[in-house]
């Protein structure tokens, strides 16, 4: 009778991969939870704080109505935080929400087209003003901040053009159902938000195009050497935000059922950059998610919603939101590493 031979050799190099792709996942759910860190723990005392303070905070029409408030600026965050991790920024993308949906609204109250070209033309129009910005900034080598800058100028000024500063009313009726129509009691701006955030989330996890966003943005000329089509790419981001922006243009005008030539302000572009400033992406690129963009967006919409329900001034929001920026960033421990390596270099 005989003995069976156990295999060592192919059994050690197996045990020792196992062991390496352990390390790897555990490292990899520490840095997440780092990242995280911050922002989740500020949302979560956040709310514990307010619904001390408020005995309505907590209750369910109020926690919907936050989602509502905050659902297309979730939409633009979702296209700035794809632009942020690229390296770059968007400072078009309210101007773009307001311009879009005049040009929606101009084109079927003034020129009579059907509502539903009107709101193709009014999404292209948003993705063109996009590419333009990423035309300008992959071929024309101009900084992001300045080329999105000047086309913000250029789309307030349009949107103020087209009808002479007054608002365009008479939309269609099955248009406001975008923020009418209910489903579980939530509206269908706030599914429309969710799906925006689980597509780009899912994009950016586990699609190539997505993954190589991340490494032009920590270093592009490696990324570019590396075979990724940096320019494409830029392109690409910068047209899917000018959308994304358009997109939100119709939440809006579907919920004030007018279109708005001062939608679309420097307050809304403030609350885009903050959700995913706060959520733990940097501005010099290469860091950041969907969920954490998410996270930040529910910090402004239930600071803005509780801040509102103790009476506090409309005009002190800005500077509880601004304050509360600098928290997350120093949650997030970079400003600190920051002191330290500049301590370091300086002796």
């Amino acid at each position: 009778m005989s003995t069976p031979v156990t295999d060592t050799a192919a059994t050690k190099p197996t045990t020792a991969s196992l062991a390496t792709t352990s390390a790897i996942r555990v490292a990899q759910v520490k840095n997440r939870l780092k990242i995280l860190s911050g922002p989740l723990i500020g949302l979560i005392l956040l709310i514990i704080v307010m619904s001390l303070l408020s005995p309505v905070f907590l209750t369910p029409n109020n926690l919907v109505n936050i989602m509502v408030q905050v659902s297309y600026i979730g939409i633009m965050a979702a296209g700035a935080t794809l632009v942020i991790i690229l390296g770059g920024i968007d400072l078009s993308v309210a101007a773009v929400l307001g311009f879009s949906f005049m040009v929606v609204a101009v084109t079927y109250q003034n020129l009579g087209w059907p509502f539903w070209l009107s709101i193709i033309v009014g999404l292209a129009v948003g993705a063109g003003i996009g590419l333009l910005n990423g035309v300008l900034i992959a071929f024309g080598n101009i900084q992001p901040f300045i080329a999105t800058l000047a086309t913000m100028f250029a789309a307030t000024g349009l949107s103020l053009y087209l009808t002479n500063g007054t608002p365009i009313l008479g939309l269609p009726d099955w248009f406001q159902g975008l923020s009418q129509i209910r489903l579980a009691g939530i509206s269908l701006q706030v599914y429309l938000m969710l799906a925006v955030f689980i597509v780009a989330g899912l994009w950016l996890r586990y699609r190539p195009a997505g993954r190589s966003l991340y490494a032009i943005g920590s270093n592009e000329e490696v990324a570019r050497l590396s075979g990724i089509r940096v320019k494409a790419m830029q392109l690409r981001v910068y047209a899917l935000a000018g959308f994304l922006a358009a997109v939100a243009g119709l939440v809006v005008g579907a919920r004030l059922n007018a279109a708005q030539p001062g939608a679309g302000n420097s307050s809304d572009l403030l609350s885009v950059i903050a959700a995913v400033v706060i959520g733990g992406a940097s501005l010099a690129g290469g860091i950041g998610s969907m969920w954490g963009t998410f996270v930040g967006l529910l910090i402004i919409g239930v600071l803005n919603n509780g801040l509102t329900l103790l009476n506090v001034s409309p005009h002190l929001q800005p500077v509880v939101i601004g304050a509360v920026i600098i928290l997350a960033v120093l949650s997030d421990g970079r400003l600190f590493a920051m002191i330290r390596s500049r301590g370091r270099s300086a002796h």
